[in-house]
Parts: C-alpha cells; structure tokens; sequence
C-alpha cells in the first residue's frame, strides 16, 4: 500500500511508525537526550520517537522546538522521518535544517500504520508499507 503527500523535506527513511492522534511539541515534549516523549498525559508519554517514522497532526509550542529537533538529530535521538497532517512552520523548518525527511497532507489515514514498518520516500512524497 502507498499513501502519498507533499514534500516538506526532502529525503529518504525506513522505520516503524509511532502514530498519535495529538498534537507534539519537541521543546519540553520530548526528552532531547533520550528522544522519550516526556508530555504528561500525551498519548505517547514514555514511548521512543528515535528512530521512527512519527506521525502526529502538527506540531505546538515554541519556535525554540525547531532548534530542539535539530538538537536530536545531532544526538542521535530524532525520529527518522516525520509526516504530519498539515505541516506547521516549526516542525518543518527543524526537518529541513536537520536533515529529517518530512512530508504532509498524505492521500490516507496515517494513523492505520501504527506499528508498520514503512519506506518514506519524501524526494517524492509518498510512504510505503513494507510489513
């Protein structure tokens, strides 16, 4: 199965998908050491985001969070891809500075692939269910 989107940054990524139906802030959300969403009461609280491909609606909070993602990549604890349902100014500027492909407004419901492990191609803006 595919879904495909928009391009937000471009690149490519493989991993399994951390789904939630809630809004993530990457200043104060999550734990840039550790890359553990830290948010109390948020969906994914005590989950790793290191590594996979997120999907969450848009991001919240301060314009420091693009400077946050960017600190997890450096870590080594970002996510390897990100899809969004509509692409905020933070999120995507701290995808393109990091180098973290990111893409939005995807053709399906993204949340079905929570668990999956999927191909993100965001040169050309689609993902692909690999199992």
């Amino acid at each position: 199965m595919i879904m495909r989107g928009r391009t937000i940054s471009k690149g490519r990524a493989e991993g399994v998908v951390l789904a939630t139906r809630e809004p993530l802030s990457f200043l104060g959300g999550i734990d840039p050491e550790t890359g553990v969403v830290i948010e109390k009461g948020h969906e994914l609280e005590g989950k790793s985001v290191r590594g996979k491909i997120l999907i969450f609606p848009w991001g919240k909070g301060s314009t420091v969070g693009t400077y946050a993602l960017y600190q997890m990549k450096r870590k080594g604890t970002a996510p390897a891809g990100i899809v969004n349902t509509k692409a905020e100014g933070v999120v995507a500027v701290g995808a393109i500075i990091s180098g973290i492909p990111m893409i939005d407004s995807l053709d399906g419901n993204p949340l079905t692939l929570q668990g999956k492990r999927v191909y993100m191609d965001a040169d050309e803006g689609y993902l692909e269910v690999r199992g």
